[in-house]
């Protein structure tokens, strides 16, 4: 069975309602930012947000049941589904679309369209607000003269984009976490509290090397004296393990696996991930 969306054109009785119509003759000025209108429409915070205010906004949510109206916003959004598969209902103008929320499809709202969103049940989203300008700015920068329109899409399969998306979430989460971390640095070393982040650039398995290093970066953070404290420190393996590792990737022909082994690393995906 197809889980293309499927798209139907209502009867007059069965549109939208004239208020809603005028919500989308709103002038950009008037709309609400993104996360703004998502908060008022999901009755909700989302679960993590990391914003950049010259490039846009991206919010992952766990939202319940959607039955209501998004009314036009003043930025662009992009939508894609981090796992499970969900049947929805998007009403917009004159038509109704029924599409399936799953990995590797991306929902694209357009600045200042509206539509009437039926989901049945609580739902994982990842959102990217993306303000014209930002469009603007990265059309200059590839030497088009002006950006094309945004099109109006419900559920449809497009992986790249859609990992694209997931990734960027990650990674901006993580920049996140560290602006927090700085942030409540130094309000917190006055109360005697220490507040730090550390990030792993690579993949860690119980009972490895790697666990073992992470677990003395840790510790290393955790003993330093006050006067000491630093926001932040970081772990990646060590740069002799990078020379050696090229070293036997030329001049042996032992498998990455082998390599990895001899290496101390617990996997082959974890010797991947640091070199």
């Amino acid at each position: 069975m197809s889980c293309k969306p499927v798209e139907r054109r209502l009867s007059q009785e069965t549109q939208p309602g004239t208020a809603e119509a005028h919500q989308s003759d709103l002038q950009n000025g008037e709309r609400p930012h993104a996360d703004a209108e998502m908060t008022r429409v999901l009755k909700m915070a989302p679960v993590r947000i990391a914003s950049d205010p010259s490039s846009g906004v991206i919010a992952y949510w766990k939202h319940d049941a959607l039955h209501d109206v998004v009314a036009p916003m003043a930025d662009h959004v992009l939508m894609t589904f981090p796992s499970g598969s969900l049947r929805f209902e998007r009403r917009t103008g004159k038509s109704v679309v029924f599409g399936t929320a799953r990995p590797g499809t991306v929902t694209v709202i357009p600045a200042g369209s509206t539509s009437r969103w039926d989901i049945p049940e609580s739902l994982n989203v990842i959102h990217l607000y993306l303000p014209q300008t930002t469009l603007e700015r990265v059309a200059l920068e590839a030497g088009t003269a002006s950006p094309g329109d945004l099109i109006d899409r419900s559920a449809h399969p497009d992986p790249i984009t859609s990992r694209l998306l997931l990734s960027a979430a990650d990674v901006l989460g993580k920049a996140g976490i560290r602006s927090v971390a700085h942030g409540l640095f130094e309000p917190f070393r006055e109360k005697g509290i220490h507040v730090a982040t550390m990030t792993v650039f690579a993949f860690v398995s119980p009972g490895s090397r790697e666990a073992s290093s992470v677990a003395e970066h840790f510790w290393h953070l955790y003993s330093q004296p006050k006067d000491s404290w630093t926001a932040e420190t970081n772990y990646a393996p060590p740069a002799h393990d990078t020379r050696e590792a090229m070293n036997m990737l030329r001049d042996t022909d032992e498998s990455i696996v082998s390599i990895a082994t001899a290496l101390g690393y617990s996997s082959q995906t974890a010797f991947a991930a640091a070199f």
